[in-house]
């Protein structure tokens, strides 16, 4: 009788690859400037490719289309308008190119799925003095909240939050998502002396978002039966498997800070 694989088996992996990754991003983050541009224009051209690997079975006129858009979104950090005018136009692009395409709710969803994170995290790092604050804030407690979702839901297991979609999703992972993104979010605002309370409460809602995030990557895998976006992250799969929840984060706090803060959009994440 062949053994059973321990929930726990993938942890050492997993833990490796973010041991690696994790100050490779941080010092981007921290550099600024090219280093953070080069960065986030990688981030872009590798969700692009594991996109349209996905849905589009890696034609390579979708993938330049889609990088195209992540390279505008990541170069667009003037003022927000322009950016904006700019991905309109991206996607104007997009649906003449799927117009004779097999039609699909998922082709159209491509194009602002790679280009609007990555419009955020131009945007957020754009503002010199709270810029790095804000990035760092994003990953800490997307980061936390994942780790804290991957641990609750293997100890105290229980009902599954979305079993159609994402089987190993459990609500006790969400409230363990939830905790571990407060905490976190706590930890920095004493680091960089920001507001402790409505950050945390920000954070948890945020939480709530990042899982959403992962659930709907899961969608998107089980829809055309595949069970990583690829295998460059040792433990983790592709990029998108890694950065699902964090799209969606950096793209609720870029409009938070934007509503908050037309003018210094970190600054209105961060400063409440």
């Amino acid at each position: 009788m062949s053994a059973t694989p321990s929930k726990w088996s993938d942890l050492l992996v997993r833990s490796s690859s973010a041991l690696i990754l994790a100050p490779l991003v941080l010092g981007a983050v921290y550099a600024g400037g090219y280093w953070y541009s080069v960065f986030v224009i990688l981030l872009g051209v590798l969700i692009a490719r594991e996109w349209v690997l996905i849905v589009h079975g890696g034609d390579s006129r979708q993938f330049l289309l889609h990088a195209a858009a992540a390279l505008l979104a990541a170069t667009a950090i003037g003022p927000i308008e322009l950016g904006v005018i700019v991905l309109l136009a991206v996607i104007s692009i997009a649906l003449v190119v799927l117009r004779k395409q097999p039609k699909s709710l998922w082709s159209f969803i491509g194009v602002p799925y790679v280009a609007l994170p990555i419009l955020a995290l131009s945007v957020l790092r754009s503002d010199e003095f709270r810029g790095f604050q804000a990035i760092i804030w994003c990953l800490v407690i997307v980061w936390a909240a994942d780790s804290l979702a991957y641990f609750a839901g293997r100890i105290i297991g229980g009902p599954k939050l979305a079993p159609k979609l994402s089987p190993k999703k459990t609500w006790a992972g969400m409230g363990g998502a939830i905790v571990g993104a407060a905490s976190a979010s706590l930890l920095c605002s004493n680091f960089f002396e920001l507001s402790y309370w409505p950050l945390a409460v920000l954070a948890a809602q945020f939480a709530i978002l990042e899982q959403g995030g992962d659930i709907f990557e899961s969608a998107l895998k089980r829809h055309y039966g595949v069970k990583d976006s690829g295998d460059l992250i040792p433990g983790h799969g592709g990029v998108l498997d890694r950065v699902d929840g964090l799209m969606i984060v950096v793209l609720a706090a870029a409009l938070v800070g934007l509503l908050h803060n037309p003018d210094m959009p970190a600054a209105g994440l961060l400063r409440w």
